[in-house]
Formats: structure tokens, C-alpha cells, sequence
């Protein structure tokens, strides 16, 4: 039995060194926990990856959160879970204050058109990653074009796309598995209290700033929640949805503001979702200044992350149970396969809004299409993304030094 500070010390440096999003995460935890401690086997540690990767949320986060819990109960996974994301928040709120002092400086303006453009490739990589883990059923591709198609050209609502692939999972997948078949379930009524008290603990902060605050707060808590109950697939099949709420919907950002804070999101450890944290920080301080994007800040992190807390406590008790039922191991395939079409979406979307400095949103008939000007592209934002495409897919450079060459280039153009 680990002793509680070795799991400490070792989430402590898991969180620390969780750069490269969740692929790279996963493979951390797995190289650190099953094969240099040997807390955990194989087999569980792989069971409890696709018990995640059923949940809405960032799945690495989740992974370390059962981890823990697996090793030393709600305490220790109370610990791994926190220490996962508190290093990247802190440094994603650090960063969201910088932005939001200096960004509008025309130097600082100049970096960020090359991150502008390198996040684009990033987000490609990520649709090429998913693409070889959730295409591998017949109807997978089709489901792909499907949510693509759906979210690209008719604009069909982000939660509806998911729901439809959900369902056709669910119901095109034959339910072999019998409740014989089936491990025997965790005692009831302590599910029911671990839900009550998560339920309470996530949502209670909600309606207290409903009540007292009433304004921006509550709303960015609001919009939160939702958004924590919508991502599957991880953060990249949210993201356009998300964009366009922020952007559009409410006007909390600027495009540009909202393709920057992904930029920062992924040079930081810790779960891409922490973006969440940088675009509630930048809403309120327009308003507020730097104690109301603060708070908007905690608010942000309070209601991504507290239901993830809920879903790992309430459910790994039911692991061996979830994990084997064929309909619901079909629903994720379907729901993983539909996020392979949403990635896309989000591809093209970045794509056209940072390569194009005018772009119109269009309507033919049942179409919603959104068509760029040519006469607008942008060169110098085209040749650095061609120039990061051939780093990061072709010589599998990290992360990182991309971003400092990307931003370094987009400064020199603009000397230029």
C-alpha cells in the first residue's frame, strides 16, 4: 500500500509535467503508475481509461482523480485530481492577467498572429489523432461526415450532433451482455449519497451566485456547467461550440481573443479545458477589472471541474459493471467517431477566421455556410502554419518550441 505523501509527491509531479494534452498525459500516468511504481496493473489501469473515456470532461484529469481514488479512497482522489489541474490554473491565470494588461500592445499583437496560426495545426493534429483511434468500425466514417455536415452546413446545435450519434450506438449495437453476465453492482443507496453530496458541492456555489450576484458570475457558472455536461471526445470537440457562444452568442470575446486563449491553453500543463478558465478570466475583467476576472476565473474552474469529481466518485464503484456493457461501449464508439466530424468542423472554422480577414456567414436555403473574401487572405499567417504543419506532423517536433518559432515569425512579419 503507497503511503499518502508518495502519492502526493508523485501527482504533484504528474501535474507539473502534463504538457502535450491528453495523449501524452495518459502516457505519463501510465509510464509513472503501472510501469516505474506498479500501483496499478495493466489491466485496470486500461479499464479505467475507457470508464473515462465514457464521461464527459477531460479524461486524463478523470483518469488521475480514479487513480487516486483506487489507491487511498475519495481522499486520494480528491488529491491526484487537484494536483492534475491546480499547476496548469495557476499558470493559465498568471498568463489570462498578462493577456488582458498587454495584450493590446502592437508587439505582443504580433506573437500572437503566428500562435494564431500555429493553433490551427494543433488542432489538425489533434482531428488526425482522434481520427486513428475512433475510426475503426464500418459506420464510423459515415457518422464523421455526418456530425461534420450537421455542424458545418446546416448548424445543427453541438449538443444535438452528440445525442443522434449517442443514440445510433446505443441502439445499432446488440445488447449480447445480460444482467447475469454482468458483475455485481456497488450497494445503491451510497451512490445516491455520493451524488447528492457532489451534486451539492458543484452546484450549490451556482445558485448562491444566482441569488447574491445575479450578473456576469452567475452567467459564466451557468454556461459552465453546461459546458462540463457536453464534452466528450475531450475539449477540442467542444471547442467551436464554445467559441461561438463566447464569441457570438454572448460577446464575452473577440474571435481573435478566443483563438489566442486556446494558444496559451496549450503551451501550459494540464487539461485543455483550463481554456475555460482564461476566457471567463478575460469576460469579467473587461467589466470588472483583475478581482472580478478572478473570480470569474474560480467560478470557471468550480463548475468544469466539480462534476468531474462527481462522475469518477459515483461510477468507479461501478466500473467492472459499466465497462461491460456492450451498448454503452457501442454509444461511445459512435460519439467518438461523431467527434472526429466535430474536430473537422472546428479545423475549418479556426482555418477560415485566422487565414481570412473578412469572412461571411451565408444562408442557401437549408445551407449555413460561412465564405471567406480571397482577396483577404492572409500570406504571412498561411506561411507560418505550412511552416508548423511540417514541424509538428512531419518531424513530430514538441509542442512548444513550435509555438516560440510560430510566435517569433509572426513578430518578424510584422517588422517586415
Amino acid at each position: 500500500m503507497t503511503s499518502l505523501t508518495d502519492l502526493t509527491r508523485t501527482f504533484a509531479r504528474i501535474g507539473i509535467l502534463s504538457f502535450g494534452g491528453p495523449a501524452a498525459q495518459i502516457a505519463l500516468m501510465h509510464r509513472t503508475l503501472v510501469d516505474e511504481k506498479k500501483w496499478l496493473t495493466e489491466k485496470d489501469y486500461l479499464s479505467a481509461l475507457s470508464f473515462c473515456m465514457l464521461l464527459p470532461g477531460p479524461e486524463a484529469m478523470q483518469l488521475a482523480t480514479w487513480a487516486g481514488w483506487r489507491l487511498h479512497g475519495t481522499r486520494g482522489g480528491l488529491i491526484a485530481g487537484l494536483l492534475f489541474v491546480l499547476p496548469g490554473a495557476t499558470v493559465v491565470l498568471a498568463l489570462a492577467a498578462s493577456y488582458a494588461a498587454f495584450g493590446q500592445v502592437p508587439l505582443v499583437g504580433a506573437l500572437f498572429t503566428g500562435v494564431q496560426a500555429a493553433v490551427v495545426v494543433v488542432v489538425v493534429e489533434a482531428l488526425l489523432r482522434v481520427s486513428r483511434r475512433a475510426l475503426k468500425s464500418r459506420a464510423a466514417p459515415a457518422l464523421a461526415a455526418f456530425a461534420f455536415a450537421a455542424l458545418f452546413l446546416f448548424d445543427i446545435p453541438f449538443p444535438v450532433v452528440i445525442l443522434a450519434a449517442g443514440l445510433y450506438g446505443w441502439f445499432s449495437t446488440p445488447a449480447t451482455a445480460t444482467a447475469t453476465d454482468l458483475p455485481p453492482p456497488p450497494p445503491v443507496g451510497q451512490t445516491a449519497r455520493t451524488v447528492a453530496l457532489w451534486l451539492a458541492i458543484w452546484l450549490a456555489p451556482l445558485a448562491a451566485l444566482s441569488v447574491i450576484e445575479g450578473g456576469l458570475l452567475a452567467d459564466i457558472g451557468l454556461f459552465f456547467s453546461k459546458l462540463a455536461l457536453l464534452t466528450f471526445g475531450g475539449a477540442y470537440a467542444v471547442l467551436a461550440w464554445m467559441a461561438q457562444e463566447v464569441v457570438q452568442g454572448k460577446g464575452w470575446l473577440t474571435l481573435r481573443e478566443m483563438i489566442d486563449a486556446l494558444g496559451m491553453a496549450e503551451t501550459t500543463p494540464g487539461p485543455l479545458i483550463l481554456v475555460t478558465e482564461f476566457v471567463a478570466y478575460l469576460a469579467a475583467h473587461k467589466q470588472g477589472g483583475w478581482l472580478q476576472g478572478t473570480l470569474a476565473a474560480a467560478t470557471a474552474l468550480w463548475m468544469t471541474f466539480a462534476p468531474c469529481f462527481l462522475w469518477v466518485f459515483a461510477g468507479a464503484p461501478w466500473l467492472a459493471r459499466l465497462t461491460a456493457i456492450p451498448r454503452l461501449a457501442g454509444a461511445l464508439g459512435a460519439i467518438m467517431a461523431a467527434v472526429v466530424g466535430v474536430i473537422a468542423n472546428l479545423s475549418l472554422w479556426f482555418a477560415l477566421h485566422v487565414f481570412f480577414a473578412s469572412v461571411t456567414p451565408s444562408s442557401f436555403g437549408p445551407l449555413r455556410l460561412v465564405l471567406p473574401d480571397p482577396a483577404s487572405l492572409n500570406p504571412a499567417q498561411a506561411a507560418i502554419a505550412l511552416a508548423c504543419g511540417w514541424l509538428l506532423l512531419r518531424r513530430h517536433w514538441p509542442l512548444p518550441p513550435v509555438l516560440a518559432l510560430a510566435a517569433a515569425a509572426g513578430a518578424a512579419f510584422s517588422l517586415i
